[in-house]
C-alpha cells in the first residue's frame, strides 16, 4: 500500500473530502511485530478558511495575504497532508488531514470508517462491550480505534506510521451529502459527504435537522 503523496491533499478541500471516500487509513503498529490497522472510509467533513465553523476562522488577513499565529487553528495553513489533531469534550481526538497549498487554511475530518485489517486491535482498544458497527463509525471511536492522539498533531500523513492509501468506491456505491455535525455555524453548507446507506456511517444528526 504507497501512501497518498502531499500533492492529493494540496487541493480544493471539498474535492479531496469526496475523493477520500473508498481510500484507507492505515495505522502501522511495528511494537506488534508489524500489526497493522486498516480502515475503509466511508464518511469525510470539508472545512475551509472562509468558513466560519472553520478552527482557523478570521485568522487569515487577506489584506495583507497573511495567517495569524494565534492557538491551533493556526496549523490549519501549514503544508498539505499533515495531521491537525484536537480534543473534544476533554476526552475524544478527532483526526484531520490539512488541504490546500501552504498559506491557504482547509482541512477534512475523517468521521467514519469500515473496519478491514488488524479487527483485534481495533477491539482491544475500543473495548469489548461495542457492536461491531459501533466500533469505528464516529470520529472519536475511529481515533480510539486506530490510538490517534496529540502526538499525530501535524504529523506527516503521507508516511507511516499513519496515512492514507488510495481506493475505489464500489459499483453500487453512491456519494451522498448534508450538512456536516455538530456545528452551529454554515450549516446551510453540505459539506459532509459519506457513502449512502453505508452501515459505518456515523448515526450522528446532521446540523441543519437540529437548526
Amino acid at each position: 500500500m504507497d501512501p497518498c503523496p502531499s500533492s492529493f491533499f494540496r487541493r480544493d478541500t471539498l474535492d479531496v473530502a469526496r475523493d477520500l471516500l473508498g481510500f484507507r487509513l492505515v495505522r502501522e503498529l511495528p511494537e506488534r511485530d508489524s500489526t497493522r490497522i486498516v480502515g475503509r472510509i466511508v464518511e469525510t467533513e470539508a472545512y475551509t478558511q472562509d468558513d466560519p465553523a472553520f478552527h482557523g476562522w478570521n485568522l487569515y488577513d487577506e489584506e495583507t495575504d497573511s495567517v495569524r499565529r494565534e492557538g491551533r487553528g493556526a496549523d490549519l495553513f501549514t503544508a498539505p497532508g499533515l495531521g491537525y489533531v484536537y480534543l473534544i469534550y476533554g476526552m475524544h481526538w478527532l483526526l484531520n488531514v490539512v488541504t490546500e497549498p501552504e498559506g491557504t487554511g482547509g482541512a477534512v475530518l475523517i468521521r467514519a470508517v469500515e473496519p478491514k485489517e488488524g479487527h483485534e486491535v481495533i477491539r482491544a482498544n475500543r473495548g469489548e462491550n461495542h457492536r461491531e458497527v459501533d466500533l469505528t463509525n464516529g470520529p472519536g471511536k475511529l481515533s480510539e480505534a486506530f490510538g490517534v492522539d496529540d502526538a499525530f498533531h501535524q504529523a506527516d500523513l503521507t508516511q507511516p506510521p499513519l496515512y492514507f492509501t488510495p481506493g475505489t468506491l464500489d459499483d453500487d456505491e453512491t456519494v451522498a451529502t448534508s450538512s456536516r455535525i455538530g456545528i452551529s455555524k454554515a450549516v446551510e453548507r453540505h459539506w459532509r459527504f459519506f457513502i449512502d446507506g453505508h452501515p459505518y456511517v456515523s448515526p450522528a444528526t446532521p446540523s441543519a435537522q437540529k437548526a
